[in-house]
C-alpha cells in the first residue's frame, strides 16, 4: 500500500510539473528571480574584491585571504539572523521596511555567496596575473586595464564561479525562511515551500518542487562544466 501511495504521490508530483501548475510556476519564478539578483549583487563586490585581493599585495593580504575563504561557509542561519536584527524594526535599517520581503530574500542570499564568488574569483585571476604579469607590465597596462583584461581572459573561469553562487543561493533555506517568513504568494520560494508542504503532507506539490529544484541544479552543473570545457579550448 505504501508503495503504491507513494507512486500515487510521485505521479501527482510530475502531472503538476507538466502541466504547469500556477502555483507551483509562481514558486518557481520568485526563487530564480530571488537567486539571480542576489548573484548580481554579490558578483558586483565579489568580483571587485577577488581582483584587488589578486592584483595588489599590502600588509594582512594573507588573512584576508584567510577570512574571506573562511566566510565561503557561513552558516545560513547565521546569516538570516544578522539580516533580521539588521532590518528589523529596532535595527538600524528597520525604517526601509525590507524585512519579510523578497529584497531582504535577497540581501541574505547575496551576502552568502559573495564570499563565493570573491574566493574563486581571487584564485582565477591571481593565476592568470602570474601568467601575464611580466606581459602586461612591459606593456605599460595600468591597474584599471590589467583587471579588465584579466576579467576577460578568464571570464569562463569566474562564470562558473557565479554559477556556483547560483547553485548556493538556489538551494538554500535556512537564512531566506528567517528574512522572508516563507509567505504564501510573497516570500515562498521552492526550498521553503518543499520544508513546509513536507511539514504539511502535500507531498505531490513537495515532489514537484523538489524535481524542478534538481532539474536546476543538474542544468547548473551543466553550465559550468561547459564553461570550464570552453575556457580550456580557449586556453588551447
Amino acid at each position: 500500500m505504501k508503495c503504491n501511495q507513494n507512486g500515487m504521490e510521485t505521479s501527482s508530483a510530475l502531472e503538476l510539473v507538466l502541466r504547469g501548475d500556477p502555483a507551483l510556476l509562481a514558486i518557481v519564478r520568485l526563487s530564480l528571480a530571488v537567486s539571480l539578483s542576489a548573484v548580481l549583487f554579490a558578483a558586483l563586490v565579489g568580483l571587485p574584491l577577488g581582483a584587488a585581493l589578486a592584483l595588489t599585495r599590502f600588509p594582512g593580504r594573507g588573512a584576508a585571504i584567510v577570512v574571506l575563504n573562511a566566510l565561503m561557509g557561513l552558516p545560513p542561519v547565521v546569516v538570516g539572523l544578522a539580516v533580521y536584527l539588521l532590518l528589523s524594526r529596532s535595527g538600524p535599517l528597520g525604517e526601509l521596511g525590507l524585512l519579510f520581503t523578497p529584497q531582504a530574500m535577497v540581501i541574505a542570499q547575496a551576502i552568502l555567496i559573495a564570499p563565493i564568488v570573491a574566493a574563486l574569483a581571487r584564485q582565477t585571476l591571481e593565476d592568470l596575473w602570474l601568467e601575464y604579469r611580466d606581459e602586461l607590465s612591459a606593456m605599460g597596462v595600468g591597474p584599471a586595464r590589467r583587471i579588465a583584461t584579466l576579467i576577460w581572459d578568464g571570464r569562463f573561469s569566474l562564470l562558473t564561479a557565479l554559477l556556483a553562487g547560483f547553485g548556493r543561493a538556489a538551494a538554500e533555506v535556512g537564512a531566506v525562511i528567517i528574512v522572508g517568513g516563507n509567505i504564501d504568494g510573497f516570500t515562498r520560494v521552492m526550498t521553503t515551500a518543499i520544508a513546509l508542504e513536507t511539514s504539511k503532507g502535500d507531498l505531490p506539490l513537495a515532489l514537484g518542487l523538489g524535481f524542478v529544484l534538481i532539474a536546476i541544479v543538474v542544468v547548473v552543473n551543466a553550465l559550468a562544466w561547459g564553461a570550464r570545457r570552453a575556457g580550456e579550448r580557449m586556453a588551447g
